[in-house]
């Protein structure tokens, strides 16, 4: 039988269970398929392709101490990327495909247009820590809080753990690339990994082998005890730094939760731990990929609370532009702003600053953050982004109603309170004190007479009351 392993989000040799079985049957070629033109209809940001192509690089060396070959095929979208993979199979008789399985719409539908081929697919489950369908309530019915989602959470790994499978072991047979593929797709020399699409460097994101040689050890060991304390502060490097990783498959999140709960297996029980904080956040990535699963809509652009489906959102390109540029006039949003465009990343506690400002203060449809966030961040994962936003603009699973809005300068002041991270990212306040740089306006219009800075879009006691009102009708609409 000749088999075939297929890559998709899943870049890695550890925790791969399609490999396992890929290796277990005697395959001696994966494939990778890159769909250039589905990236673009996806918001995949230049950076994160940049990051799939350097992982690609290097898993092609990791790949051949199997005696596995990686090769790469161009595609343009799931359609033809299912003629290319039909195509290949069909060239070198290729009866056997592993690939570990993707949850989303668009995902599951190109796999189940493989169920004619002359291949069998198998697939695994392998980017969540707990299978999708297995977290319910009593009705036999997914969650629609996180609470009683995270209980049942714990109760269910408590008493199943959770499933990793083992690296295999290496040897150093490499069997070369086979020559004279001809299709009507585009092979491209696996080392290259040229992607018809805009590249931004990834360089300063170390390779997941790094990570998890390097980082990841020291985090675990020291760094999660104190999360809890230091996670909500951006002006220090007080998160995992793994999101990015995630996004795309090279390191896995069960691997990473396992090696937390074998050091601290109490952490399962006692939600006052010192390192539940981080296991939660795990377990967020969870909920928003089961939310997914079982409400597929939601990757249609549907609001979960149905009644804000047709909030008549203002949607001032002005404002909307001032936004992604970081000049609203809010420092800490600005800051964070200026952050997702320089380094292609934001802070967690900044993320949810500037949707709730984007949502409730400037009243901008939330799907506009959502696909701009997806164009920048080399983390973008749909779930997670989705989840985030809905909750931000409160039409998402969160028992929380539409009053929550943040103060942004209140914000600032708890969270940066000696304007560090403003100043790394507003230069032009680094001479404005302290007490004055979370909203520095009267400060310069008294005291500077060169320095310039955004005026405020809006005033945060009448943007708080115009929001409340907004939501309150808009919840009434049908």
């Amino acid at each position: 039988m000749n088999s075939l392993l297929w890559l998709r989000r899943d870049l890695r040799v550890h925790d791969n269970p399609a490999l396992v079985q890929a290796i277990r049957s005697g395959a001696t070629t994966a494939l990778y398929i890159s769909t250039p033109l589905q990236w673009q209809q996806h918001h995949m940001a230049p950076i994160q392709a940049d990051f799939i192509a350097r992982h690609l690089n290097m898993l092609k060396q990791q790949l051949a101490s199997f005696g596995i070959t990686l090769i790469h095929l161009s595609a343009q979208c799931y359609n033809t990327q299912n003629k290319a993979l039909r195509l290949y199979c069909q060239q070198h008789t290729i009866t056997q495909v592993f690939a570990n399985r993707e949850h989303e719409t668009n995902e599951m539908r190109r796999d189940n247009a493989l169920q004619d081929a002359s291949f069998e697919l198998t697939l695994f489950e392998s980017d969540i820590l707990v299978t999708r369908g297995k977290i319910l309530n009593k009705q036999g019915q997914m969650f629609k809080v996180f609470t009683p989602f995270k209980k049942a959470w714990l109760t269910y790994v408590q008493t199943n753990g959770i499933e990793c499978v083992d690296t295999p072991n290496q040897h150093t047979s490499v069997h070369p690339a086979e020559s004279g593929t001809q299709t009507s797709m585009q092979a491209v020399p696996a080392q290259a990994f040229q992607f018809d699409y805009p590249r931004k460097s990834s360089k300063a994101w170390p390779l997941s082998h790094q990570m998890m040689t390097q980082v990841l050890p020291l985090f675990l060991q020291k760094k999660v005890q104190d999360y809890t304390a230091d996670r909500d502060f951006p002006a220090i490097k007080g998160t995992s730094g793994l999101s990015p990783y995630f996004a795309i498959g090279a390191i896995s999140p069960r691997l990473v939760a396992t090696q937390l709960i074998q050091a601290q297996p109490q952490v399962l029980f006692d939600t006052e731990h010192p390192h539940f904080s981080w296991l939660n956040e795990l377990i967020w990535r969870d909920f928003y990929k089961h939310l997914l699963f079982h409400f597929p809509t939601l990757i249609q652009g549907e609001c979960f609370q149905r009644q804000y489906q047709h909030l008549p959102w203002l949607n001032s390109m002005d404002h909307f532009n001032a936004w992604c540029q970081g000049k609203t006039g809010y420092p800490i949003v600005d800051a964070a702003m200026r952050q997702l465009l320089k380094t292609g990343w934001m802070h967690n506690r900044l993320r949810m600053i500037v949707a709730s400002f984007l949502t409730k203060h400037l009243l901008i449809d939330w799907h506009w953050g959502e696909q701009f966030f997806m164009s920048h961040l080399i983390d973008g994962d749909f779930s997670a982004n989705n989840g985030g936003w809905q909750w931000a603009a409160s039409t998402g699973c969160d028992a929380q109603p539409y009053f929550r809005i943040f103060n942004p300068i209140l914000q600032s002041q708890k969270f940066d309170p000696n304007g560090d991270f403003i100043r790394r990212y507003l230069p032009e306040l680094h001479a404005v004190p302290n007490k004055a740089i979370h909203f520095p306006h009267n400060y310069l219009k008294q005291y500077s007479k060169t320095a310039h800075y955004w005026p405020a879009l809006v005033e945060h006691k009448q943007a708080r009351l115009r929001a409340l009102d907004f939501f309150k009708k808009g919840s009434q609409m049908r």
